[in-house]
């Protein structure tokens, strides 16, 4: 059931990005898809069902147990052995044939190191649980940043094809401006390097776009051919998460699944400590046993049994101390590990807003130099025209301006980044839009 289950889900990543196929695939889709389909996420959900079983067998040794038992046998037996001794008799019988049926029930009345274990499997089964919704958090992530990187080499692809528009417009001016005799042949030349150079700069970016387009089809856990349309936007604006680092530390640390997987860890530890210390009290059982025997079929006999047993661990060679002391030092390192989490966390968190703000800033920096850069572009194209400036003035503004859209589509990718990273860093996921 569970691996239909499964192929069911599977089965609807395709289904849902067929849905959507006239509606382009935003950032928060790519990372909710990640979440729900990701190789690392479903694993880590088996890996939870398999502790949730584990819960059920601890709470196997508190339930009854049902036996029965049905046997024949040809056999002997020696009266001697009873003590019996009867004058004119063998002292050993003739054989004859036993039939018999037996049924016997137990039930663990009081047993605390059993109830200390079953406890402790459902604090591992809720860590298990945690850790599988981290798993799915760090898979939308990486289909988040896989997202970021398809549009981004896809926002570079139309960068180059616009560079390719003006070195097309620099080489027809060049080649104008040397049919009027007012510019030397160098400057066609140095158009037409430049043009080239353009031309494999978006062969270039074009394979990367392709590339990072099956990267993202891996990261959804889908067909490397499956055909997605991206949202072309990457502008991000993040207003759902604290501002203020300790806000945002305080509620990283209650909403990271990492530490409540580590606080249910440390509770396991301490009730796995228990149950050891329980072994040393006594176990109380109930049991119940019928049977029916007799030497043929139709002349058995009923017999039965009831009773209370009491078990009372006395000594075991000291085993059970060593285990303890064990447990002990086992405890003590979950301690240790689940507050170094903690601060792992908060710098976590402090990083993530901090980033936010650089990147942030950023953007809006880069926003300046291209609004510089295409500036600049314009002047020296008046200026060439004019006769004022030659070809080496035009091909350094418009490697500025290459670079300076270059530079926008980074700072905005990093801007969007930060903000993926934030939510994970945080644990908010759930809450991103």
């Amino acid at each position: 059931m569970l691996h239909r289950n499964l192929l069911f889900l599977l089965g609807l990543v395709p289904a849902a990005l067929a849905a959507q196929q006239d509606r382009p695939l935003t950032l928060h889709e790519a990372v909710l898809l990640g979440r729900r389909h990701g190789v690392q996420g479903e694993l880590a959900q088996l890996e939870s069902a398999a502790a949730d079983a584990r819960v059920g067998e601890r709470r196997a040794d508190l339930l009854p147990t049902l036996g029965g038992q049905a046997g024949i046998s040809r056999q002997t037996n020696n009266l001697s052995e009873f003590g019996l001794s009867v004058p004119g008799f063998p002292a050993v019988t003739d054989p004859f044939t036993l039939y018999a049926l037996r049924g016997r029930a137990t039930q663990t009345l009081f047993n605390g190191a059993s109830l200390s274990r079953l406890r402790g499997a459902g604090a591992d089964a809720r860590a298990a649980g945690y850790d599988a919704r981290a798993a799915r958090d760090r898979a939308g992530l990486q289909a988040g940043l896989a997202w970021l990187r398809a549009v981004s080499t896809a926002e570079t692809v139309k960068a180059r094809e616009a560079d390719s528009v003006v070195a097309a417009d620099l080489l027809r001016m060049a080649r104008q401006q040397l049919q009027a005799g007012v510019s030397a042949a160098i400057d066609v030349t140095r158009a037409e390097v430049n043009m080239a150079a353009i031309r494999g700069q978006l062969l270039s970016a074009r394979n990367e776009r392709d590339q990072a387009r099956l990267e993202l089809n891996r990261a959804l856990n889908v067909p490397a051919d499956t055909a997605i349309v991206l949202s072309d936007t990457l502008d991000a604006v993040t207003t759902d998460l604290p501002v203020d680092a300790d806000s945002a530390v305080a509620y990283a640390v209650a909403h990271r699944p990492e530490t409540a997987a580590a606080r249910e860890r440390t509770r396991a530890a301490q009730l796995q400590r228990r149950a050891i210390t329980w072994e040393n009290l006594p176990s109380v059982e109930a049991f119940g046993q019928v049977n029916q025997t007799g030497i043929q079929i139709d002349t058995l006999r009923f017999t039965w049994s009831l009773g209370v047993q009491v078990s009372v661990p006395l000594f075991d060679g000291l085993r059970r101390q060593r285990r303890a002391a064990e447990q002990s030092a086992r405890l003590a390192a979950q301690d240790l590990r689940e507050r170094d989490l903690r601060r792992t966390v908060e710098v976590e968190a402090r990083s993530a807003l901090l980033d936010l703000a650089s990147a942030r800033g950023a953007v809006e920096v880069a926003q300046e130099r291209l609004r510089l850069a295409d500036q600049e572009m314009r002047q020296a194209e008046e200026r060439f025209a004019a006769g004022a400036a030659g070809s080496v003035e035009t091909s350094q503004a418009q490697l500025g301006l290459s670079a300076a859209r270059d530079g926008l589509i980074q700072a905005k990718v990093n801007l969007s980044s930060a903000r993926v990273r934030a939510y994970g860093a945080l644990g908010a996921f759930d809450q991103m839009q």
